[in-house]
């Protein structure tokens, strides 16, 4: 990020709690870079000179009034009433009153959004135990497309500006993260013997002759295994690996969880040799999503392998259950995590396109784990949105454009296996070439 001068802003609020330091830092400080003061006495604010804003339930005649909505008060986790007001042609919520500078709470409804808020009160979860991506509010608000927390960020510094003409922010640039998760790094080699033989028969059961052809010919060495799309990744990013990241999967085989054995010497020396010219994180496996040692476990097989400490994870399957998934995280050494994103659809599953630290509610409190939340991901595209590729690029390109209006960071998730180029992923090589493309000239814009 770019560096320029910025302000203070002083806060006027009763009570200075975990959840208005953390709503107001990731606004003023994350966000647009500003230096955050807090006051809890009315004369003491009111005589400031600085850029102000009193956020509590009176008006002090001073600076920008802000009523204050109850939940960043709170210390428990309760249903919200989600009431919608309209704004810039949205549809927001928790709204505020006739003399605050805006007509909804973007302190509280940040708040809501980036801690999950609604994730620990939902019961109603998936085949996998998730979250329902059709549960999400933004999703109801038809906002999912539209990284609205760091979009009110920007609102706010425009109304403080009007007033304080002298308030400036932190420029940031748009910046592009491509993951790729590998799941399954060989669709045909390096397997057991008792696996490829189950799976020949599997086959042959069903009749799948073309799979049958497509080993063949990869166990004679006259074609590379069609899941071996490294060569082609490391090449298309090629001066470029900073904006790359790979999550490796190594937990043992279960029913979700089919990669080659981590004692495999092929697959060691594949995760050794991605890791010594990209940034290497654990994929923790199906299983471990509720076992902590199975989770550190992977993550030192993971570290003996690559002979460096473990920080960054992806869950697999985004198999994310608030809080307990981050807090084995925290655990574990994970400082940054990458799970949070739509399964079966695109766009902001927490409404930002920019990091934020994990603010866990059960304790009240944030916590030093950085979220990077994604925004599109190849299997919610194909599978689930049933997109193809001509129209996944062009939804894909819009929610870029979006995040280089707030200038934030736009991450895509791929598999090795969906670059392929072949069967049922034909074409799409091309959209994660357009997006490197299209990046690499946002970031330059």
């Amino acid at each position: 990020m770019e560096n320029t001068t910025h302000i203070r802003i002083l806060i006027f609020t009763p009570e200075i709690t975990p959840r208005i330091e953390y709503a107001f830092g990731f606004i003023f400080q994350t966000i647009l870079g500003s230096e955050l003061i807090f006051s809890t006495n009315p004369e003491d604010f009111q005589q400031s000179t600085l850029p102000k804003i009193n956020y509590s339930p009176v008006d002090l005649d001073s600076g920008l009034f802000l009523k204050a909505h109850s939940i960043l008060f709170e210390k428990t986790i309760s249903d919200q009433e989600i009431e919608i007001i309209e704004y810039q042609q949205m549809q927001l919520f928790f709204p505020t009153s006739a003399d605050s500078f805006l007509p909804f709470d973007p302190f509280a409804a940040t708040f809501y959004l980036i801690s999950r808020y609604e994730e620990y009160l939902s019961e109603n979860t998936d085949e996998h135990n998730r979250f329902n991506d059709s549960e999400n509010i933004l999703v109801h608000l038809g906002l999912h497309q539209k990284p609205v927390v760091d979009q009110m960020a920007f609102w706010i510094a425009e109304k403080i500006s009007e007033q304080f003409p002298d308030f400036t922010t932190r420029k940031r640039t748009f910046q592009l993260i491509t993951t790729i998760d590998i799941d399954n790094a060989w669709a045909f080699k390096h397997k057991s013997p008792l696996v490829s033989f189950g799976a020949i028969m599997k086959a042959v059961f069903h009749g799948r002759g073309d799979e049958l052809k497509q080993r063949a010919v990869v166990f004679l060495g006259l074609r590379n295994d069609p899941y071996d799309t490294y060569k082609y990744i490391l090449e298309t990013y090629k001066g470029l690996l900073n904006h790359i990241l790979f999550f490796f999967l190594i937990g043992d085989r279960d029913r979700f969880d089919k990669n080659v054995s981590h004692k495999n010497k092929s697959f060691r020396q594949l995760i050794a040799n991605m890791a010594s010219v990209c940034e290497v994180g654990i994929h923790p496996s199906y299983s471990s999503n509720e076992k902590i040692w199975l989770f550190e476990t992977e993550k030192e097989r993971l570290e003996n392998i690559i002979q460096k400490p473990v920080t960054q994870s992806r869950q697999h399957y985004l198999k994310l259950k608030f809080p307990k998934t981050y807090q084995n995280a925290i655990k574990s050494g994970i400082t940054d995590d990458y799970t949070m994103g739509f399964a079966s659809l695109a766009g902001f599953r927490a409404g930002t396109c920019t990091a934020f630290n994990f603010f866990d509610l059960s304790h009240n409190c944030q916590t030093e784990l950085i979220v990077h939340p994604f925004q599109a991901m190849d299997v919610a595209l194909k599978n689930y949105m049933h997109l193809s590729p001509q129209k996944a690029w062009q939804l894909i390109e819009e929610l870029m454009l979006e995040v280089k209006k707030v200038n934030g960071t736009f991450i895509s998730l791929w598999h090795n296996e969906s670059l392929k180029d072949s069967g049922q992923w034909l074409g799409w090589r091309k959209v994660f070439e357009q997006i490197l493309e299209k990046g690499l000239i946002l970031e330059n814009d």
